[in-house]
């Protein structure tokens, strides 16, 4: 009890130094003029800095700066830091690179846009065709100044040009044999109609980036087509490949056929004309001597027919005939044994 009692008087004590020493401290007063003197000065030196920070400008290598004063338009392509009037000409910046843009799906986040991509081909096919575009700006105050979104005129217009070019082929030629011809006149037909509103881009490269069927049995159906047309090809790869080795050879035999042909061929003009020849020389030999030379023709027959013979001795009777062969085999056979 005794020690709370002497806290309460050593907290009272404490109280009433505090209060004395707070009525003995003299009040400072408030210099307001001085501080409304500070604000103005403040302001002037933002102003300042903002007005140093609104007339100089960077500009990269890969950007346009479209520098517009009070309505004059002109275009500065150089990169460094340049310099302008602040609060008249205005900076506009428009960048050189490529640029891209996808229509049938998101070009961030490779998502299918299903109404983007569905589409019909002239044969009464359901096809899904993603395709990919890249872009130049190449007239940055066309590009600035003469449409609000040029970049939605040019997805527009590619998007209108991809349903009626693919809605002109096939469906077999959109998913493989026709796909360049189809980029290719959907770039000439959009860069043409961009050349005609004068919007200041230009299309570099138009590309479809995936072309399939919408169900499964549909697009398996289409495989099986193209694996038939592979094994065509395949089939007639071999067949040619066949025929070139047989037709050199056939050409090999023909040639030696026509060869052998003319060769017999020349041969018996040459005998004919040696025939020939020896008839004339005999005839002229008649017209000298007939008589001499019918018997040297008689004896030259004789000479080739005898030999092919069989001969008979007779004595002018047919009661009586002897064969002269083997005689004459038996004087061949006694010559070949050495005359015994």
């Amino acid at each position: 009890m005794f020690k709370k009692r002497m806290f309460h008087q050593r907290n009272t004590t404490q109280t009433a130094q505090d209060a004395e020493f707070v009525q003995s401290t003299p009040k400072q007063p408030i210099n307001i003029g001085k501080g409304l003197k500070i604000v103005p000065i403040f302001f002037l030196v933002m102003l300042i800095v903002f007005t140093l920070f609104q007339s100089v400008y960077s500009l990269e290598e890969d950007e346009y700066a479209v520098i517009q004063t009070w309505g004059y338009v002109q275009v500065e392509e150089t990169p460094g830091i340049k310099f302008k009037i602040p609060y008249i000409q205005q900076v506009h910046k428009v960048s050189k690179a490529s640029k891209q843009f996808s229509v049938g799906y998101d070009i961030d986040t490779n998502e299918s846009i299903h109404r983007e991509s569905f589409m019909i081909t002239n044969d009464y096919n359901f096809v899904n065709v993603d395709f990919y575009f890249e872009y130049q700006i190449t007239d940055p105050v066309k590009y600035f100044y003469a449409s609000e979104e040029p970049e939605v005129i040019v997805k527009n217009l590619a998007q209108s040009y991809i349903r009626d070019t693919v809605g002109t082929h096939s469906v077999d030629e959109v998913l493989t044999t026709g796909k360049y011809e189809i980029q290719s006149e959907i770039k000439t037909l959009l860069q043409e109609r961009l050349e005609k509103e004068d919007i200041g881009i230009q299309i570099t490269n138009a590309v479809i980036q995936d072309a399939e069927v919408p169900t499964t049995e549909v697009a398996q159906a289409f495989k099986n087509v193209e694996d038939a047309k592979q094994g065509m090809e395949t089939a007639i790869n071999n067949a040619n490949a066949d025929a070139n080795t047989r037709i050199p050879a056939a050409n090999a035999e023909a040639d030696k056929i026509v060869k052998d042909a003319q060769a017999e061929k020349e041969a018996l003009i040459a005998e004919a004309e040696g025939q020939v020849a020896r008839f004339n020389s005999l005839y002229e030999e008649y017209i000298k001597f007939p008589l001499i030379t019918k018997q040297r023709m008689f004896y030259e027959t004789m000479e080739e027919v005898l030999p092919s013979m069989n001969i008979y001795i007779t004595d002018g009777s047919t009661q009586t005939m002897l064969p002269l062969e083997p005689f004459s085999q038996l004087e061949v056979n006694n010559s070949t044994n050495g005359g015994e």
